[in-house]
């Protein structure tokens, strides 16, 4: 499997979403036929450990999407509370890219 490189020049968007009374903003990267490329979160709290983790997380979502993984098996394998929604902000920023 090997990864598909990024193009230097990318589409790229901004978002705000609101998970657990906590807000985001979220930035989607995409390919130039407008797959999902690359994630990023931030919870505005820089240092927080809420923070971090977010940030982390997204960054080894990117790398899966960049090596091929659908983005709807990554949502789907993320903790899901008993009504279906996603537990944490990246499985609802998952949520809303796949509404798209």
């Amino acid at each position: 499997m090997t990864r598909e490189p990024l193009p230097n020049r990318r589409q790229h968007e901004v978002i705000e979403f609101t998970h657990d009374f906590h807000i985001y903003t979220a930035g989607i990267g995409r390919y130039h036929d407008g797959r999902v490329a690359e994630v990023f979160i931030d919870s505005g709290k820089t240092g927080t450990g809420m923070q971090i983790n977010g940030r982390d997380a997204a960054i080894a979502i990117s790398i899966g999407l960049q090596y091929g993984a659908p983005i709807d098996d990554i949502r789907e394998a993320l903790t899901r509370r008993g009504d279906g929604t996603a537990e944490g902000p990246l499985g609802a920023l998952l949520d809303i890219l796949e509404g798209e």
